[in-house]
């Protein structure tokens, strides 16, 4: 009996490790640098370089204000479970992460400002009857971020910022679960918050000539301190001993460390590279504590270290109008065998266009779009046991399991917009 009842912690474990992975993250924070793939760090020049790199603060002036949000649509399917063919569609869904800054220029060497965003959100929703309904059917995650930053000129052409990171969160996550010998399934519902936790963040902007620019930013990783409540509707001989109640999970987002360029080769193009590093490794275990079962289950996570590639560009038309493009290459942080259909992971390309426009002289409207696609996966030896809704040791015999073996499709549709206003 003890096996079964951690076999539905372990359930609940895997579905919030999987809710922070790479899917879930998000850097569409401004519609400008989306537009310029997000190859944002070198250039900073607007209220979103409290996100992007802080030290771009001082290179405007006046008190600023900028608003908005993007629509993203993603799609999911998996085809299998090997050697079946049968394709599964993921519910369509669309969601509208907010960005939100405000920004000050006290003097000639000091600025701030304070920033709300997103940096991780997103969710899934599959049939209740669908092949794979013991590893995913539904997950909804929402974390926000609420951001002072200063930001000081040391030299002409060499800035620094720091700003503090207020953090809060919320996750929703469905299940079924089987509970052989009983008939039927159990359904598993649980929801947990954390109303505070801390980080920071550091950037730095140096500019060796008025086409050339260097950026650098730091974002610090958050332990987050999930409570909240489980509910188990099951086999009533099972009653006592489902985990039912208080529960909690402790777990650490990945530090985001990006380097960029920005050249502008003639007045009218400006072109733009990062690289951004994401530290998934620290992202190593996740614990569960159910007060009413008194167990503690740690679920491992073999995530590996990860990073995205940006190019991006703007050309001026005008005093008015602006164009821009860019790509990104974003590599998955999952291993193969550990990919979930809780948010598919795989390697992604993004492909953006945008366009800016001044309707003032102190207000102006940038729109973008982003299209992303996931590169198609065929797991052929996976550890996820759809008969059970277990993770099985690496090494395994898959003759003793039932491997979720099969093809995953990706794909999302983003549109973003933002007004900004300055006094």
């Amino acid at each position: 009996m003890k096996v079964k009842i951690l076999a539905f912690v372990l359930f609940l474990s895997i579905s919030l490790s999987q809710a922070f992975a790479g899917g879930f993250q998000l850097n569409e924070n401004s519609a400008r640098a989306l537009g310029m793939g997000g190859a944002f760090t070198a250039i900073a020049d607007d209220p979103s370089a409290i996100y992007f790199n802080g030290a771009g603060l001082t290179q405007f002036s006046g008190i600023n204000f900028m608003l908005g949000t993007t629509l993203i649509a993603p799609v999911f399917t998996f085809r299998g479970v090997s050697p079946q063919v049968t394709e599964y569609d993921a519910t369509k869904q669309t969601f509208f992460p907010t960005h939100f800054y405000a920004t000050y220029r006290y003097n000639s060497d000091w600025a701030f400002g304070i920033g709300f965003t997103s940096p991780f959100g997103l969710g899934s929703q599959w049939d209740s009857s669908w092949v794979g309904k013991y590893l995913a059917e539904g997950i909804t995650l929402k974390v926000f971020t609420i951001s002072p930053v200063a930001a000081y000129n040391l030299l002409d052409n060499l800035s620094v910022s720091a700003g503090l990171v207020y953090s809060f969160a919320s996750v929703n996550i469905t299940k079924e679960s089987p509970q052989f010998p009983f008939a039927g399934d159990a359904f598993i519902s649980m929801n947990g918050k954390d109303n505070s936790e801390f980080g920071y963040n550091l950037g730095a902007l140096y500019k060796p000539s008025d086409q050339l620019s260097f950026g650098v930013s730091f974002h610090s990783k958050i332990l987050y301190k999930f409570k909240g409540n489980v509910s188990t509707a099951g086999a009533s001989l099972l009653a006592s001993s489902l985990p039912n109640g208080n529960v909690s999970a402790d777990l650490t987002t990945p530090l985001n460390l990006a380097f960029g360029a920005a050249y502008r080769i003639i007045p009218e193009l400006l072109l733009s590279a990062d690289f951004q590093y994401v530290g998934w490794s620290s992202y190593d275990t996740l614990t569960f504590n159910f007060s009413n079962l008194k167990e503690s289950v740690a679920n491992p996570r073999m995530y590996d270290n990860s990073y995205i590639a940006r190019l991006g560009a703007e050309y001026s038309l005008n005093p008015d109008w602006d164009l821009r493009a860019g790509i990104y290459f974003d590599n998955s942080p999952v291993k193969a065998e550990y990919v979930n259909p809780s948010l598919p992971e795989s390697n992604r390309l993004g492909f953006s266009c945008g366009l800016g426009y001044k309707i003032t002289r102190k207000l102006s409207i940038n729109a973008a779009y982003l299209f992303i696609r996931n590169s198609q996966l065929t797991v052929t030896n996976s550890l996820e046991d759809y008969a059970t809704g277990n993770v099985v040791p690496a090494g395994t015999n898959p003759n003793t399991y039932s491997p979720f073996n099969g093809t995953y499709n990706a794909y999302a549709n983003l549109v973003s917009l933002t007004l900004s206003y300055s006094l």
